[in-house]
This record gives C-alpha cells, structure tokens and sequence, in this order.
C-alpha cells in the first residue's frame, strides 16, 4: 500500500509501545496513510481487531486497500471514539493511539490549502466535504475572534495586527475579491507581521492557528483523551505523538492529572487507604532520533508520550 511519499513519524517506538498483547481489540485515531495501522496489524494475532480513524476522505481512499479482515476504518472524527466502538459492540481496547495534526501529504498538496509554501484554495478542513473552510470563517469573523484565535492558537505577539488587516482587506472585496488564496493570505500576514524570525516564514503561527480553529483540533483532542481513558482495559496503553506545544500540553497535563493521586482536603475525615489511587502510569516520553529526523525533518519536532491504565 501506497502512502503518497508519506513518513510515519516514530513508527517503531509508537507500535512497540501501544501492542501490548496480540489478541487484543486496539485503536488508530488518525490513519493517515496508513503507516502505523499497517504496523500494528503485522504485530497483532488473527483474533485481534483494529479499529481506525480519520476526518480525510483520501485517507478513507487509501484504508479501502487494506483487505485484512481484522481491520476495519471510520470515517469520522477521532472525538467520536466511543460512540463508534460502542455502536460495534466494543466496551474495552486494548491500546489508543492518537499521532496529531497534519500528514504530508496534505500539506505538499496545495488543493488542501494548510501550506503557505503553493499557492491554493483557503481551504485548511481534514474533510473538504464538511463544515466551514478557513475562507468562509475568515469572510466573518471579528476583529476580536480573529486576534484570539491567532494568538491563542498561533501564539503570535501580531494577531492583533494581522486581525485588522484581515478585516481591512474584507473592505477591499468589492474590488479585490473575497480572500480565498492561501498565497494572498500569507502575503498579507507578511506585511502586518513586524519583525521576522530567522528560519521560520511570518505566516507559519497564523495558518497554524487558523487550520486549528478551522478543525476544532484542540477540543477534539481533550475530547478523545478521556474517551480512549474510559475505555482502556486494565494494562492499556495510550500513545500520543504531538507535533506542537499546544497539543503537547494538553497531553501531559491531562496524563499527569490522571497518574496522580486525587487530591483531598486533610481536614476530612478519610483515610488515605479509602482514596482511590492513580487511573494512569506514565510508561515514557520519546523523541525521533538523529537517523529520523535526517531522513524527515518534520519528525523534528515529534513528541510522543505514552501511559498505561493501572487501575480498573
């Protein structure tokens, strides 16, 4: 199978740390092109299950190939988690991975609009054929919404700036067009962005922000993290790959939370044997190595985070 010149970040270390037992029912949450599902199926026994996820209609194009009976693909959001395996009947997994934000090829394919690099269609959706594009949000949105979205989730000391351009530049449509070109969006952050960071292009923070608001990417990603708790067997294992600090953030913090101890007021009258103990094991963080991140330099800035259910 094909992935489209795609490579699978941490493919050995996230399959090594997910497959605990090979008869077990596990989860994909982002497919993708199919990377790691592929290796998770080689590891797993053929009374094992593997459930996969995605937003993406081409990633959904690219599953239909995999013929193996053990495996089966959702086209839906990772946040629907436990609706769609309780719907097939599925009460427990043995393992959730989840390996965040955008694949390579949507981002080399200038149709997809997530890259400022080529020019195309302001799109930034994981599925073009849902919800509201980058365009459209971006042809409504307030001087107030849009500074927010772009500092919040692009963490850029210029949203403000680039917040009333983008509005400025709406009172120009009559002549101009609506803003529907990821070119003339960069274009136009470059000039409300003042000063410039060595090695990195003006417009990386915004696209970024707006693809995450576009996609809902962090509260899904809060959403998906307790469902794949709840439903993690004892000895489970959830492993996350994140390739920005927002999305790591979230990840430890709710890891953490979870592999801590509940914290009680010691005025009450409870002992400490009756408080019930941590949900989750931190098990590892790891990054991609010097051979990985040479062959791909978007693995450079992959962290993968795992834990494990010890309770039950």
């Amino acid at each position: 199978m094909g992935n489209g010149g795609h490579h699978t970040v941490l493919l050995q270390e996230a399959v090594d740390a997910l497959v605990t037992r090979n008869d077990g029912v596990y989860v994909d949450g982002t497919f993708g092109r199919g990377g790691h599902s592929q290796a998770v199926l080689d590891r797993l026994g053929a009374g094992a299950r593997l459930i996969a996820f995605d937003k993406d209609p081409l990633a959904i194009a690219t599953a239909q190939h995999i013929t193996d009976s053990r495996f089966e693909i959702v086209h839906e959001s990772f946040a629907l988690l436990h609706e769609e395996l309780a719907g097939r009947g599925v009460k427990r997994v043995s393992g959730v991975l989840l390996d965040l934000g955008v694949s390579s090829p949507q981002i080399d394919d200038p149709e997809r609009g997530f890259s400022f690099r080529a020019d195309g269609p302001l799109d930034m959706r994981m599925d073009p054929t849902r919800g509201e594009s980058a365009a459209d949000w971006l042809a409504r949105a307030t001087v107030q919404e849009l500074t927010e979205v772009i500092r919040n989730y692009g963490e850029e000391r210029f949203a403000f700036q680039i917040a009333k351009a983008l509005v400025a530049r709406r009172a120009e449509s009559d002549h101009l067009g609506p803003l529907v070109s990821t070119g003339e969006l960069a274009q136009l952050v470059a000039r409300a962005v003042k000063t410039r960071e060595k090695g990195k292009d003006p417009a990386t923070r915004t696209f970024q922000a707006i693809r995450i608001h576009v996609n809902q990417e962090l509260a899904e990603l809060q959403v998906v993290l307790e469902a794949a708790l709840s439903m993690l067997e004892q000895g489970g294992r959830l492993v996350v790959i994140s390739f920005h600090s927002l999305e790591d953030r979230i990840v430890k913090r709710f890891m953490q939370t979870h592999a801590s101890a509940p914290v009680v007021d010691r005025r009450l009258p409870i002992r400490a044997a009756d408080l019930p103990g941590p949900v989750l094991k931190l098990v590892a963080r790891v990054f991609a190595n010097d051979a990985e991140v040479a062959a791909n330099p978007r693995s450079r800035s992959a962290v993968m985070r795992v834990a494990e259910r010890v309770a039950p």
